[in-house]
């Protein structure tokens, strides 16, 4: 706001004592003190309040008024007791510096209040100009950038913002953001959004909460605590989160000509083309063909998570790399370029955004590293981790290549209801033993076999005396019938508890 500003707000009858021509600065903030120099606390452009407590004696105007005016300071209000001193206007009228008295009635907190409320409205408005111009670019001519955007939210507002995903990735905003999985943590357990996190202090909008899972989001993060926030602010950050959800929309590349081809190349693959079909598609959608790769296979039950948020989350965990992912048969299929296992990464990338999974249905296979002939075969083995990972009834969303070794592979393609009746034909007379005696037969049975039969591994894992595991397996022994000395029993019970 411009200096003549101030004697348009009627409310605070400030009177102008010290007027120079042809001098009207622009007001960046409003700084109150009773320091004879507080010019190390000034950046210029302030219009500063002082109850004179500084001035013991007339010289001191003179110093006061040098410090703050060889600060850049805009303006002067003052009052002591609703009188300003001769030495303090002709101090002020040396410096050239404007002059206003404020009367005995209006509190410094009143002028500061409506100084500060002037000035951030102005501001929204100006930003708010910027963002419907902003709002029109992107909807008429593709995207613009939201880097430049996040610039001038924090230079205008006085805030840092960041936009990220879900997964904890920062998409855009200055360095310096503190613990970024930590922040998405608290977004996807967030029991309601907006959300602000005291320990960061930061607040998390939601860009598409209308029409996208928690879990495949983006969010806009700001070092501020919105509940503080005026409606303008409000409706600010509610217009750059529509911004950004236009720019999350055009981040979609399934319409796109890459995607479609990506698309057509996963088909290709699955539907079994030969090696140098593969090695041409792969040179026109910029995949080298001397690289090894990954396959991923993804799916999900349920309404949650519709087919497309589960390729958006595939697509998370493999960024940064190029990948190509499709959509074949109900299943989402990537092919990533990788020189290294990539299990670990999508393991930690699911376990990030687990919070937001429960019911979901998730279930990811990855396959183990290939040439690029072999694309076919590695597509296969991430199908068949993903349905082992599908059967599994813990929180793990996730098997890897290495898990397809596994006895339990071996029962992965029987029906149901015969590794059910398998399940509870060895385990069932256990399990309504434990209920009715209190007992950890079933626990105690799972650690003898984990220590490979050793009665003192065995007794140190349970925290028991050796006799007590012995007498446990023995009765584990009469229950069902069997004799855990014998590898055939061993086997048996082994695979029922893997598969319980």
């Amino acid at each position: 706001m411009r200096l003549h500003d101030l004697l348009g707000l009627a409310e605070l009858k400030l009177h102008q004592v010290v007027a120079p021509e042809h001098f009207d600065p622009t007001i960046r903030w409003v700084v109150t003190t009773d320091m004879l120099d507080p010019s190390r606390y000034l950046t210029g452009g302030e219009l500063v309040l002082t109850g004179l407590m500084w001035r013991a004696e007339p010289g001191d105007s003179h110093k006061f008024v040098s410090s703050i005016a060889k600060a850049g300071v805009a303006a002067l209000a003052a009052s002591e007791g609703g009188v300003v001193p001769d030495d303090l206007v002709a101090a002020c009228r040396e410096h050239g510096l404007p002059l206003f008295r404020v009367p005995a009635d209006v509190a410094f907190a009143t002028v500061t209040e409506v100084v500060v409320r002037q000035l951030s409205s102005a501001r929204t408005s100006d930003l708010k100009a910027v963002l419907d111009r902003h709002q029109r670019l992107v909807e008429s001519t593709g995207p613009g950038g939201i880097g430049p955007l996040l610039d001038l939210v924090g230079t205008e507002l006085g805030m840092d913002c960041w936009i990220m995903a879900a997964s904890g990735r920062v998409l855009a905003g200055p360095d310096g953001l503190p613990d970024p999985e930590s922040l998405a943590h608290e977004f996807l357990t967030a029991r309601r959004l907006p959300h602000f996190a005291p320990g960061y202090g930061i607040s998390m909008f939601p860009v598409d909460s209308d029409s996208a899972a928690r879990v495949v989001d983006w969010f806009v993060a700001v070092r501020s605590d919105w509940q503080t926030w005026h409606s303008e602010r409000l409706a600010l950050a509610e217009q750059l989160c529509s911004i950004v959800a236009l720019e999350r929309a055009r981040s979609d590349d399934r319409l796109t000509g890459s995607g479609v081809l990506a698309q057509e190349f996963v088909r290709a693959v699955c539907d079994g083309a030969s090696p140098t079909d593969i090695a041409q598609q792969m040179h026109v959608i910029g995949l080298p063909v001397h690289s090894r790769y990954s396959a991923i296979a993804a799916a999900a039950s349920g309404d949650v998570l519709r087919l497309g948020e589960v390729r958006q989350l595939v697509h998370e965990t493999t960024a940064p790399a190029k990948s190509a992912i499709g959509i074949i048969d109900g299943e989402v299929i990537a092919i990533v370029p990788a020189e290294d296992d990539i299990t670990p990464a999508v393991v930690r990338a699911v376990d990030v955004l687990a919070p937001g999974l429960s019911e979901t249905g998730l279930s990811i296979g990855v396959s183990s590293l290939v040439a690029a002939r072999d694309v076919r075969s590695a597509v296969e083995e991430a199908k068949h981790a993903r349905a082992l990972a599908a059967r599994r009834t813990d929180d793990r969303y996730v098997v890897g290549h290495d898990e397809l070794g596994t006895l339990v592979l071996l029962l992965a393609g029987v029906p149901e209801d015969v590794r059910l009746m398998f399940r509870s034909r060895l385990l069932d007379p256990l399990a309504r033993y434990d209920d009715i005696h209190g007992t950890d037969l079933i626990a105690t049975l799972s650690a003898f076999l984990d220590t490979n039969g050793s009665w003192t591994k065995c007794a140190e894992h349970m925290h028991l005396h050796v006799n007590s595991v012995r007498y446990r397996i023995q009765r584990v022994e009469e229950l069902t019938g069997r004799d855990l000395s014998l590898l055939h029993d061993r086997v048996e019970f082994y695979l029922a508890l893997r598969l319980s």
